[in-house]
C-alpha cells in the first residue's frame, strides 16, 4: 500500500499523525485513519536543528527561481504551517533495540572479506562497512511452513549504525534449481512481512493470532527473500535515516551480494525482484544498481512490479477515470466532482511535469502536494477503500485491512522476536516518519520510470496490476508502459490486450500484452495486493513469468 496525501493534510502530517500499519499507504493517511502507537517520534528544539523550519525560513529566498505553480502552492503550504516550527522534526528517534552477541548467529560475513569471484576478480561496489548475520530459524518454534529451510539476520552498516532484517524462505518443491526471489512491499516505510503474512507468504495470521497455511504461497516453487527496507521499518533499526530510493538501493545491493557469499548454491540459480506499490520507485533503482556492478554474484533474470507508483506524471491522469466509472467498476463520485478532477489535471501535470526536469524538492514536493489533493482527496473523502473501489474502508486504524493489526500482534510476541533474532523491542508494520521523509526529500515524484529502458536492455520486465485498486491503479499502470519512451515503444504498443488464462481450468483472469522483453498484465476482480485478493491466478503468472511461459 502507499501513503497518500492531500494538501489539506499537510498539517496533520507535519504535526506527526498518520495512520496504521500497512503495506503502501496514503501519504498522511486515508482521512479517516488514526495515530498507530507503536510508532516513535523524536523531537529537536530550535529552527537550526530542523530541516522542515530550515526549508520553510528559506522559501522567500528561492521562490524567485520556481516556476509559477510552484510557487503558488509553496505559498499555500507556508500558510498553512504551524508557527512553533521547533514542535516538528524531520529526524525519528531510533527504535529502541538490544543487539544479540555475536553468538547468537550461526554465520557472519563481512563485506570486506567477501574475497573474489572464481576467475572474475573481486566484486564490484564498495562493501567494506557491510556485513551479514544470520540463523537457522528452527520451524517448530513458530510453525511457520514446517518442513521449510529458513533463515533470518540483519545485514549491518556499522559505520552508519543501519541494520535491516530478512527472512529467507526455501522453496517447497525443488530448492536446488528453483528460482529465488525478493520480495518488497511499499509505503514507503511499511514491512515485508506484511506481504509474507498478508498476500504471498506461506501462512498468514487469524484474528486470534493463529496461523492458517497458505497453499498459494510463491515459494511453492521459488526461494524468496522477505527484506524490511530501508531502516526502521518492521524489525529493521537504525539511528541514521534514509530518505530516497537511491540509498536505499545501495543497502539492497549490499545484502544481496553477501547473503549470495553465504549461500553459493542459490547464487547460481535465476534471481528475480518483485514488489507492489512504492516498489514501483524502488525496484527500477535497485534492479539498476545491481546491473550497474558488472563483477557481481547476483544472477538478476528480471523484476516484477504489482500496482506500482512508477511515472507519476502519466499515472495521476487516471484517477479520475478509474473513480468515474471508466475503469470497469461503478463511479465512486459524482459528474460535477468528476469534472473538477478533470479540470485539476493539467496544473498537477505541470507540476510534476517541473519535477520530472529539475529533480529538485522545491518542484517535487509541492507536486506530491498538490497533486495528492486534488487526484486523490475526493476519492478519500467518500470514505471509499483507496485500495479496493469495490467498497468501503472497514478498519480505518489498519488501513482498511484488520490482519494488518493481527500481523502486528503476532510479530510482536516475545517468542516471535526470540525465534526469529530480531533485535527491536517492538515491530511496526508502517513508519510514517520514513514516508515523510521520503515525501520532503522529494522522493515521491521523481521519475524513476527513466531506468526502465536500461533495465529493458538486459532482462524482462512485468507490471501487473489488480483491476479495482484505485491509488495504483491498473488504467494508469497500463498507460504508463505505452507512455514509456524506449527502442521497444512501438513494438509494444502495437500489441492489443489478449487473454490470460488459468493453464489448468482455462478460465480467464485477466488480460494481457507483451513485446520486446516488456509484459503488461491485468488482473480481474483483485486490489492493490493482487495475490491477497487473487492468490490461485496471481501463483499462475508468478510461477509462468518466471520460468519464461507467461
Amino acid at each position: 500500500m502507499r501513503y497518500a496525501f492531500a494538501a489539506a493534510a499537510l498539517l496533520p502530517a507535519l504535526t506527526l499523525a498518520h495512520p496504521g500499519a500497512g503495506n503502501q499507504i496514503p501519504l498522511g493517511g486515508d482521512v479517516h485513519q488514526q495515530e498507530h502507537p507503536h510508532l516513535h517520534h523524536g523531537h529537536h528544539g530550535g529552527n537550526h536543528q530542523n530541516p522542515i523550519a530550515a526549508v520553510v525560513d528559506s522559501v522567500a529566498e528561492h521562490l524567485k527561481k520556481l516556476p509559477a505553480a510552484t510557487q503558488e502552492l509553496w505559498t499555500e503550504i507556508e500558510n498553512m504551517l504551524p508557527q512553533n516550527f521547533g514542535e516538528m522534526s524531520m529526524k525519528s528517534a531510533p527504535k529502541k533495540h538490544t543487539k544479540r552477541p555475536d553468538s547468537h548467529w550461526d554465520f557472519h560475513v563481512a563485506g570486506d572479506q567477501v574475497g573474489v569471484l572464481s576467475g572474475e576478480g573481486g566484486l564490484s561496489g564498495d562493501l567494506d562497512q557491510y556485513r551479514l548475520r544470520g540463523k537457522k530459524v528452527d520451524p517448530s518454534k513458530l510453525g511457520v511452513d514446517p518442513g521449510v529451510k529458513q533463515y533470518s539476520g540483519y545485514l549491518d552498516d556499522d559505520e552508519k549504525d543501519k541494520h535491516l532484517f530478512y527472512w529467507f524462505f526455501e522453496s517447497r518443491s525443488n530448492p536446488k534449481e528453483d528460482p529465488v526471489v525478493l520480495w518488497l512491499n511499499g509505503g514507503p516505510g511499511c514491512s515485508s512481512l506484511t506481504g509474507l503474512f498478508m498476500e504471498l507468504g506461506s501462512s498468514s495470521i487469524t484474528k486470534d493470532s493463529k496461523l492458517k497455511w497458505n497453499p498459494h504461497s510463491w515459494n511453492n516453487n521459488a526461494s524468496v527473500i522477505f527484506l524490511d527496507q530501508p531502516v526502521n521499518v518492521g524489525y529493521s533499526y537504525s539511528g541514521s535515516e534514509v530518505s530516497n530510493t537511491v540509498a536505499a538501493g545501495k543497502d539492497v545491493y549490499a545484502l544481496l551480494t553477501l547473503f549470495f557469499k553465504q549461500f553459493p548454491e542459490y547464487a547460481t540459480q535465476d534471481f528475480h525482484i518483485a514488489g507492489e506499490s512504492y516498489a514501483g520507485h524502488y525496484i527500477p533503482v535497485f534492479a539498476h544498481e545491481i546491473l550497474s556492478q558488472k563483477k557481481r554474484n547476483i544472477n538478476l533474470k528480471s523484476v516484477l512490479i504489482g500496482n506500482g507508483l512508477t511515472d507519476g506524471l502519466t499515472q495521476y491522469e487516471y484517477y479520475e477515470p478509474m473513480a468515474c466509472g471508466k475503469g470497469g467498476y461503478p463511479a465512486v463520485l459524482s459528474d460535477g466532482e468528476c469534472a473538477n478532477m478533470k479540470n485539476a489535471y493539467p496544473r498537477c501535470a505541470s507540476m510534476i511535469q517541473n519535477c520530472y526536469d529539475s529533480e529538485s524538492v522545491w518542484s517535487c514536493v509541492p507536486a506530491s502536494i498538490y497533486c495528492n489533493n486534488v487526484m486523490m482527496g475526493p476519492y478519500q473523502r467518500t470514505g471509499t477503500n483507496v485500495y479496493d473501489i469495490r467498497g468501503p474502508c472497514k478498519d480505518s486504524s489498519n488501513l482498511c485491512y484488520p490482519d494488518l493489526g493481527w500481523i502486528a500482534k503476532y510479530l510482536n510476541k516475545r517468542e516471535v522476536i526470540d525465534a526469529l533474532g530480531a533485535e527491536v523491542d517492538g515491530y511496526d508494520s508502517c513508519n510514517f516518519n520514513i514516508n515523510r521523509n521520503f515525501l520532503f526529500a522529494g522522493d515521491w515524484m521523481k521519475p524513476y520510470h527513466r531506468l526502465v529502458p536500461d533495465l529493458l536492455k538486459e532482462i524482462p520486465v512485468l507490471i501487473y496490476a489488480g483491476d479495482a485498486d484505485f491509488i495504483c491503479n491498473w488504467l494508469g499502470n497500463h498507460a504508463w508502459t505505452e507512455a514509456l519512451e524506449w527502442p521497444g515503444k512501438a513494438e509494444f504498443n502495437k500489441v492489443e490486450l489478449g487473454d490470460f488464462k488459468m493453464s489448468d481450468s482455462g478460465k480467464k483472469v485477466g488480460e494481457v500484452k507483451s513485446a520486446a522483453g516488456l509484459t503488461f498484465l491485468r488482473i480481474f476482480q483483485a486490489g492493490h495486493m493482487t495475490p491477497m485478493d487473487q492468490p490461485e491466478s496471481s501463483l499462475e503468472f508468478f510461477n509462468r513469468w518466471l520460468r519464461g511461459k507467461l
